[in-house]
């Protein structure tokens, strides 16, 4: 019988049998195998917080049939991913099979390449217990957490909620920064910005000093910036200063978990769940036809920035060959690791073959692998490359016989460097050769209105990178703990934007004033930090979890006495109920805020309130419903105005109410884009004569198209404006 070799997914079976003999059976565990019971605590709090395992009925089948391979083998290699997570599936797997302990291997690898798995089999180690050990207290902790605290929302609250250690603490983040933008008042202030040429094509100018002194952003109202216009336009523009500057940039270090979900979701859009799902499938393999398959980057949950001195040799000698010698640092270059990271793995995400170029493999990925892919082998290669070297000039332009002076800045690209492979976003004011003396035309000059503007709602690149500066969470835990405030309805999902509903600002509210260890960024900071300790075999994890339930627990009993339901979740009004004359109060459910009568359960009178807190009238409409004939009215629901059956409840049908942008289908020529709502609430914009044209996307429409492919034009992050198809951006006007 040939030796076993377990790993978790059947995709990463297929790739590891490609490149092994007959003398090996690769199998999958299809994931988890044993896992604490969903329907009750599952553990021992009066014994040591022993956790008590249960097989997922899904699972069993697959136990018994592993059950049996293993007992035909000589021996039992377990192969799943080395962190903390992997190597307790390996744990749970030993336990159940029953293997004895001269027949078990544990075999790890940070890519799966052939040489990769060669050299694992050839170097086997025992199962490390301080890893299974921090593993077993996370669970345990969250779980203590996630089943104990929960409840206590359903009952003060409303059902359904949910609270955990890490999601909590990233709640807050998101409602905090809402709290941030509603107290943020906003000041006006004047720009005066134009366009001037010496040569072809114009450029950007802009007022810069008035009495040769700066003028700073609040220095100018709106009639000292009409009177700047009015002074400059028929004035001579004569330069009277050029001030030439060469700048260099290293590059940027090569990817850690969190700077690839923040890349990929400033870039493309994607959240951290859908990049680390395409991570994934580019890590475990991939077919590329006769090359067979093939792992094509190494594993993607790590905080590490170190490359192997093989991929740093082999990426040098690419780019020597390429692109010249001037491209590359001798002997490569090394990034510092900020973070305190220590259970995961020890390189950063890098292509496991620097010959597998993206463009060369393109026809063997789809649209996403190959944008995630080629994202990662350009970071990775650019990484080990020289300098850039720009040039920024600064140019002084005098308004002749005026108190003004305007400027313009613009930047060169003298030696692209790592640009040559990686492009970063941004764009240049091109400047034609200027010099003192030299006289320019004004082409445009226009005083312009702003106001401050609030902090923007955390996209979920920026709350990847709070969470990992305040040390909440780890790489594995970024993209589930997002994925759950979306799928909880805690987080609406708003051009990419996260936006708190109002339950969330209800319960971080409740769990600030009487669970604070909870949601605190450095207690939750701290306890990763223990989890860290007990990976390093530094500390036991029981006394962790003791020393946090206790309080927890004690503190947890008598909230359950003290807090009342109605003063967390009720407003009086003055409105009275229509059926029994009792006081109305404003209550709030799972999807909002609704109109009561406060004799309930007795009377069950309720009525829909808008965002203000009024009441909302039903409003019929002239069409009929589908299924009975009656009247359809609009209400209001958890994703806005729907239409429903005025005949309710005896007719529940309901209609979505597709609310209309203005914008032509560029891709039928005869529908309209309108905005509507998926099944998990997320706003999204498509063409109405679905289901004969499929068009939509994602991002709300600018109502322009794109000069070059004539598509939509969209609104982007950081203020851009981008085409849906083409690589076109500009800056948003």
């Amino acid at each position: 019988m040939p030796d076993l070799i377990i790993v978790e997914s059947p995709t990463k079976a297929k790739t590891i049998k490609g490149f092994l003999g007959k003398d090996y059976k690769v199998e999958s565990s299809f994931g988890h195998v044993r896992d604490l019971p969903k329907s009750k605590l599952g553990v021992d709090v009066e014994n040591n917080f022993a956790p008590s395992y249960e097989v997922p009925t899904k699972a069993k089948k697959r136990v018994s049939e592993l059950k049996a391979l293993a007992k035909k083998a000589d021996i039992v290699y377990f192969a799943t991913d080395e962190d903390r997570e992997g190597e307790a599936i390996s744990w749970h797997l030993q336990e159940l099979l029953n293997i004895p302990v001269e027949k078990q291997r544990r075999i790890a690898f940070h890519e799966i390449t052939k040489k990769a798995i060669l050299n694992a089999l050839e170097n086997p180690r025992k199962l490390d217990d301080n890893l299974v050990d921090a593993q077993q207290a996370r669970r345990v902790l969250d779980r203590l957490v996630g089943y104990k605290l929960s409840p206590l929302l359903w009952k003060k609250v409303t059902k359904g909620l949910s609270a955990g250690r890490v999601q909590s603490a990233a709640l807050r983040l998101i409602v905090e920064r809402e709290e941030e933008r509603n107290n943020f008042k906003k000041e006006e202030y004047w720009t005066v910005e134009g366009e001037a040429a010496k040569d072809k094509p114009n450029f950007k100018i802009s007022l810069w000093q008035k009495d040769n002194k700066s003028i700073s952003k609040f220095d100018l109202d709106e009639k000292l910036a009409n009177q700047a216009v009015t002074d400059i336009k028929p004035a001579k523009l004569i330069i009277n200063k050029v001030d030439a500057k060469e700048h260099t940039k290293s590059p940027l270090a090569p990817f850690t978990t969190s700077t690839l979900q923040q890349e990929a979701n400033r870039r493309f859009g994607y959240s951290a769940k859908q990049t680390m799902m395409v991570a994934q499938q580019l890590y475990e393999g991939l077919s590329l036809g006769e090359k067979g398959n093939a792992g094509l980057i190494t594993y993607m949950r790590t905080d590490s920035k170190n490359l192997s001195a093989e991929f740093v040799s082999d990426a040098l000698d690419y780019v020597k060959n390429k692109l010249g010698e001037k491209y590359i640092v001798a002997g490569g270059r090394t990034f510092k690791k900020k973070s305190k990271l220590a259970q995961e793995a020890h390189e950063a995400i890098r292509p496991t073959d620097v010959q597998l170029v993206p463009e060369e493999i393109k026809e063997h990925l789809d649209s996403k692998q190959f944008k995630v892919y080629q994202l990662i082998w350009q970071r990775a290669v650019a990484s080990q490359m020289s300098d850039a070297i720009t040039e920024t000039t600064s140019v002084g332009i005098e308004a002749k016989d005026t108190i003004w002076t305007l400027k313009t800045v613009g930047t060169v690209t003298k030696f692209a460097g790592w640009r040559a492979v990686y492009q970063s976003n941004g764009e240049d004011n091109e400047l034609p050769t200027l010099a003192i003396g030299d006289e320019l035309e004004l082409k445009t000059l226009d005083a312009l209105q702003h106001f401050t503007s609030p902090p923007a709602q955390y996209s979920e690149a920026g709350l990847v990178k709070e969470m990992e500066k305040l040390g909440i969470g780890r790489p594995s835990t970024y993209a589930p703990t997002i994925a759950t405030l979306v799928s909880r309805q805690y987080v609406d999902k708003v051009d990419k934007r996260l936006a708190p509903t109002e339950i969330a600002i209800i319960v971080i509210k409740l769990l600030v004033e009487h669970f604070s260890d909870i949601v605190d960024y450095n207690f939750t900071a701290e306890m990763e930090d223990d989890l860290d300790r007990i990976a390093d075999g530094k500390k036991t994890w029981q006394p962790i979890i003791k020393e946090f339930y206790e309080p927890f627990i004690t503190n947890l009993e008598k909230k359950e006495k003290e807090l009342d339901k109605k003063k967390i979740t009720e407003t009086a009004t003055d409105e009275k109920c229509e059926k029994c004359d009792s006081p109305m109060v404003i209550k709030l459910g799972r999807f909002g805020k609704f109109l009561a009568c406060s004799n309930y359960p007795d009377c069950k009178s309720t009525k829909p309130i808008n965002e203000k807190g009024e009441i909302e009238e039903p409003e019929t409409t002239d069409e009929k419903c589908e299924t009975c004939g009656a009247d359809m009215m609009f209400k209001h629901g958890r994703f806005g105005k729907f239409l429903a059956c005025s005949n309710y409840p005896k007719c529940k049908t309901t209609k979505q109410v597709n609310k209309e942008v203005g914008i032509k289908c560029t891709k039928c020529d005869k529908g309209q884009m309108v905005e509507k709502r998926s099944k998990r609430g997320k706003t999204f914009f498509s063409c109405d004569q679905y289901p004969k044209c499929e068009h939509a996307v994602w991002t709300k429409p600018t109502g322009e198209f794109c000069p070059e492919c004539k598509q939509l034009l969209l609104f982007a992050a950081k203020d851009k404006v981008k085409c849906e198809e083409c690589d076109f951006t500009k800056d948003q006007e």
